[in-house]
């Protein structure tokens, strides 16, 4: 099979430079995930912006030979990729989509979050429901192997019937919950939605100091849950982390977070149980972005593929935060 012909738009954080951050699993952006593709061949790529495209081409040259653009007008008049990758601020994402689909790209990669309001969201995947382009969005979380054995243990009842599930994200000092939310809070609910095969509906909130929701969700026949979110800020430190509580079970997972434990005879208390630690399944690699670029090319060799992390999930995850946002 000859390699698919691949674009980039957008060169800047995720969509290159990260991939020079010497503690991140490899690869970790659009543009390192489609140069490691046996099946990609990444042949163009554009930004606006000129110091963004010499620090692409000083950062890849001489070893790819990639030719670069000023923007997508100028590439797609050029090039017809079968997979083209959008690592820009959300409030383009609407308008790149359409460009690709006015020019057929078949399949096309979009950062998250999938757009700025709900509106938009609606339209990006209207596009994709009509099939004018099948449309993947860079939920990542979805693809990481960790992720991934969780949701088996959870689909497995390896610990019974999941009962709670507890979301936490902290990140910047001064960023607002509206804009956590938004942005960094979007892998939060999507991989929730994904872990437990539901979808987070939000029924109260609590507190001022940052977001507190109780909601319920579906697990499979298993009925309702309890979900609590945290979304908040003051903090010097990034925490992502969602504990999941189960009948005679645990589990941990988030950054830098992997932990499991089973219902035990407690070593504590006589006549009681605790919850004791098990080994965890060892990962090198979580393949979280190597995953991604995976299904892209899965969704442009097979027609009617639904891809792991498509426009209509972000979509589900958008509603969840227009409602959120409006109690803030």
């Amino acid at each position: 099979m000859s390699k698919l012909n691949c674009a980039l738009v957008g060169l800047g954080r995720i969509g290159s430079s990260l991939e020079k951050d010497p503690l991140r699993e490899k690869p970790c952006t659009h543009a390192g995930g489609l140069m490691k593709n046996s099946d990609c061949i990444l042949t163009a790529a554009c930004d606006i912006k000129a110091e963004a495209r010499e620090a692409f081409a000083a950062q890849w040259s001489p070893e790819y030979s990639i030719e670069l653009f000023e923007d997508i007008d100028a590439l797609l008049k050029k090039v017809r990729p079968d997979i083209l990758s959008i690592a820009t601020p959300p409030d383009t994402h609407l308008k790149l989509v359409r460009k690709a689909a006015q020019a057929r790209v078949p399949v096309v990669i979009c950062e998250k979050p999938l757009a700025p309001s709900l509106k938009e969201a609606r339209a990006i995947e209207k596009i994709h429901k009509e099939q004018q382009v099948k449309i993947l969005v860079n939920h990542e979380r979805r693809y990481s192997r960790d992720y991934q054995i969780a949701r088996e243990y959870i689909r497995s009842k390896e610990y019974g019937e999941l009962l709670s599930v507890r979301g936490t994200l902290y990140f910047g000092r001064n960023t607002p919950h509206r804009d956590v939310l938004l942005h960094d809070g979007t892998h939060m609910i999507d991989v929730i939605n994904f872990l437990t095969g539901s979808t987070c509906n939000l029924k109260k909130r609590y507190g001022s100091m940052g977001l507190a929701t109780s909601s319920v969700f579906l697990s499979g026949k298993a009925g309702p849950a309890a979900l609590i979110l945290e979304v908040g800020s003051r903090r010097d430190h990034l925490v992502f982390e969602i504990d999941m509580s189960f009948e005679f079970g645990r589990i941990r997972v988030g950054n830098g977070v992997f932990t499991f434990e089973r219902s035990g005879a407690s070593p504590y208390y006589s006549d009681y149980r605790s919850l004791l630690p098990e080994e965890t399944p060892d990962i090198q690699q979580t393949g979280y972005f190597s995953g991604m670029i995976a299904d892209a090319v899965k969704c442009r060799l097979e027609p009617h593929y639904t891809p792991v992390s498509g426009a209509g999930d972000s979509l589900e995850v958008m509603r969840f935060i227009r409602s959120a946002r409006r109690r803030l």
